[in-house]
């Protein structure tokens, strides 16, 4: 979307790229790939099996043919070599989560003028969603993209002197699982709220980590942040609370490490005047439809809050995504 300079055919491509992106929700969430992963069928057998339309699931096939996402040779449809490997729910890098979280994030995007106007959100946390499907997507959907990245941080980022890691608001907990596989000395805890509990267990018993990894249930807004650790990680958190809540956030990390442990923030950060890349801007905008006071925030306002939360030496490390994502990191005092 770093468009350099803008036409009227990209305005309308970005006008419209909502179609290509429902076109893909829809497959994943009727199950189409999960169908095809035998061999190809007509549209009049997939519709069959998915309980559809023929003529409906037809022209969405060819929609997705369009796309890449399969082939059709006659009047039969397969998956594409590349969809069998991350749309398929069978597959071990299936990547539907995160598209059906998109997927849920949809309504409250087409209600963003409203947000506007009213200053708050317009639809539910999906991290607190009562919905279980949309509570699974929200945090297996984290899975998918932290598969991506937690292999590259946990290279990169050295742990070698810690031996104790607290994933503060880890979610389904793989940070914790591929810091521990790259630092063999190091055991971990996952604090989050008892809804994700399972999907954690789950996913540690997955690696094999169930000796060195577990987790306490607790909501960091409100209950006592287990303490004694080397380091500290919060991923993706601080961007639900406004500053003081993320300044509170940061001191129950800092709490939670002995004297000398090192706490590590990764965020979508903005630049220092709030003007560059465009997904961290427009992730901001994602929280103002989900949350109260959530937002983005830029690499000094993330430094200001770490120091005055207790941290020392904070800086930014050189491990940022094309996305924006990005980790500060500090010294507790």
């Amino acid at each position: 979307m770093n468009v350099t300079e803008w036409n009227i055919p990209a305005l309308l491509q970005l006008s419209g790229g909502y179609w290509a992106a429902c076109a893909l929700h829809t497959g994943v969430k009727l199950n189409l790939f999960n169908i095809l992963q035998d061999n190809a069928k007509t549209a009049e057998e997939i519709s069959a099996k998915a309980c559809t339309n023929a003529r409906a699931t037809g022209m969405l096939l060819d929609a997705l043919t369009s796309l890449n996402l399969l082939v059709k040779r006659g009047n039969t449809y397969e998956n594409t070599t590349f969809s069998a490997k991350v749309l398929d729910k069978n597959s071990a890098d299936y990547a539907g989560h995160i598209i059906m979280h998109h997927h849920h994030l949809m309504e409250g995007w087409s209600k963003l003028s409203e947000a506007v106007t009213i200053g708050g959100p317009v639809r539910g946390s999906s991290s607190h969603a009562d919905d279980d499907m949309q509570r699974e997507s929200f945090l297996m959907g984290m899975f998918n993209l932290a598969s991506l990245i937690a292999p590259l941080r946990a290279a990169t980022i050295d742990l070698s002197s810690c031996r104790s890691l607290l994933d503060l608001g880890g979610g389904p907990g793989t940070y914790a699982i591929h810091f521990c596989k790259a630092n063999p000395q190091l055991t971990a805890t996952i604090f989050d709220l008892s809804t994700t509990r399972k999907f954690a267990e789950d996913t540690v018993q997955r690696f094999n980590l169930v000796e060195r990894i577990n987790f306490i249930s607790g909501d960091y807004h409100v209950n006592q942040v287990p303490s004694g650790f080397d380091a500290a990680w919060l991923s993706h958190v601080i961007h639900s609370e406004d500053a003081q809540g993320s300044l509170d956030l940061l001191r129950k990390g800092v709490d939670a490490l002995d004297p000398g442990g090192i706490l590590m923030v990764q965020e979508f950060i903005m630049n220092n005047t709030k003007s560059g890349r465009p997904f961290p801007a427009l992730f901001s905008l994602n929280m103002l439809l989900g949350t109260k006071n959530g937002q983005a925030y830029s690499e000094a306002e993330l430094k200001e809050m770490m120091e005055a939360a207790g941290l020392s030496e904070v800086v930014r490390l050189n491990l940022d995504l094309p996305n924006g994502a990005g980790v500060m990191l500090g010294r507790k005092l």
